[in-house]
């Protein structure tokens, strides 16, 4: 079976939920919508304290190309616009809707009846229109990926159906319950992007999943379901492109380069939900798992529920909690905590552990073994990076190809001397980003 070089077996521990069918969450009291779920240009509010706002209406928009819009998840009043925390630290501008519990859906949400016979154009406005964003946690607007340069043929496109980090099972329980759906929405975007070519990669360790995804692909030969060896970070862009093409993203290049377009499972099944039925983006499968929660679940969770309220749902939090993950364990981020954080369209999971699980190492210094080399999958020189950034030398991490970092973890996972390698590169690449902005301006 083709694999990629380097990557790690952290091992999945998704015992806890990967048998529990999705359940829905009771909707907030208050939803928090924040203005910026995506990369790109944060939305503007287009609603005003006081507002009376419906189920689905579009409350959030920006003229930037990279965007995309933000709608209501509850009907209600706006009583606030204010700041509230994000995944990666900071803050950032939210709108506070009071939910008047009636589920009142904005005259705008309505089924397309004649959703086959849409152009592809079409389809594009109604994936931006729908704020859909990628739902494996990078946010990057769909209708922008959907939209390559002319001069960049698709041959390819690829649905990561992997969910290679430890501890979720969103995807896996989406393809179980969803399989229809998910070949619909690969369906769609090969017609948006013009491919004639669809390939689905599933991890091994999840044989229910393939046998229920093949089974909905039969009917399409131009649809190709594989399994793919267990192993982090299987489901990554550029890796699954290698395995399923031979294709290799150049360096600073992207997947329409090599005629390649990679999306998620979620993405998939939301772009179904957009074009078949007219829903805009506005609730999420999240799994809430780990030692440090009482009752594991995989839950569809509104955009905009408070992590509290979530919580709250699975039973609270055991009392030896230790550390509280938005992501998986290898790419998410850590929170110092529940309050005035939002469940996002790019919340995969919710990941709650104890004292048992988490240890914090000192930082050694660098011991040279190459480990961290070993396992790169992009190839670049993690140690040689980090000890650039330690000493404040941004630019010697960008000649040692800093950018072109996919902040997997491995580095960090693997580093006998507990360095915070991943840490490290992402500051580098904040620092360089921003270093070209200015050269730009």
């Amino acid at each position: 079976m083709k694999t990629f070089k380097g990557g790690v077996h952290p091992g999945d521990r998704k015992s806890a939920t990967e048998k529990k069918p999705v359940v829905p969450a009771k909707p907030p009291a208050v939803a928090i919508i924040p203005l910026s779920q995506h990369i790109g240009a944060p939305c503007e509010p287009l609603v005003a304290v006081g507002d009376e706002v419906k189920m689905g209406q579009k409350i959030g928009d920006s003229k930037g190309f990279v965007s995309a819009p933000v709608h209501s998840s509850v009907s209600g009043k706006v009583i606030k616009i204010d700041t509230c925390k994000s995944a990666p630290g900071g803050t950032v501008d939210a709108i506070f809707i009071e939910n008047d519990f009636q589920d009142t859906w904005h005259e705008d949400v309505k089924p397309n009846p004649n959703w086959e016979k849409l152009s592809a154009d079409e389809l594009k406005k109604i994936v931006r229109e729908a704020g859909i964003v990628g739902m494996g946690g990078a946010t990057f607007p769909t209708h922008v990926k959907l939209s390559p340069p002319p001069e960049n043929k698709i041959d390819y496109v690829l649905v990561n159906g992997a969910e290679c980090e430890p501890y979720l099972t969103s995807d896996h329980r989406a393809m179980l319950e969803r399989p229809d759906d998910l070949i619909v929405g690969l369906q769609l975007i090969m017609k948006m992007v013009g491919a004639e070519k669809g390939c689905i990669g599933i991890e091994d360790n999840k044989p229910d999943a393939v046998e229920a995804v093949t089974k909905a692909a039969a009917k399409d030969p131009r649809i190709e379901v594989r399994a793919l060896p267990t192993k982090y970070p299987q489901g990554a862009e550029k890796q699954l492109i290698k395995v399923f093409t031979g294709r290799e993203v150049p360096s600073g290049g992207l997947p329409a380069h090599v005629g390649c377009i990679v999306q998620n499972v979620g993405t998939c099944i939301a772009i179904t939900d957009a074009v078949c039925k007219g829903l805009p983006l506005i609730e999420r499968i999240v799994t809430i798992t780990g030692s440090g929660i009482n009752e594991p679940k995989n839950m569809l969770v509104r955009i905009g529920t408070p992590l509290e309220d979530v919580i709250e749902q699975c039973g609270g939090f055991k009392p030896n909690l230790k550390k509280l993950i938005l992501g998986g364990p290898m790419m998410g981020f850590a929170q110092p905590g529940p309050e005035n954080l939002p469940v996002t369209k790019g919340t995969s999971g919710i990941l709650c552990l104890t004292d048992e699980e988490v240890t914090i190492e000192e930082i050694g210094p660098c011991i040279k073994c190459a480990k961290c080399v070993e396992v790169c999958p992009v190839s670049i020189m993690p140690l040689f990076i980090g000890s650039s950034v330690e000493q404040g030398l941004y630019d010697r991490a960008e000649k040692y190809d800093a950018m072109d970092c996919i902040e997997c973890g491995c580095c960090s996972y693997i580093c006998p001397a507990k360095r915070p390698l991943t840490q490290w590169i992402r500051m580098a690449k904040s620092e360089i980003a921003a270093k070209r902005r200015a050269a730009a301006k």
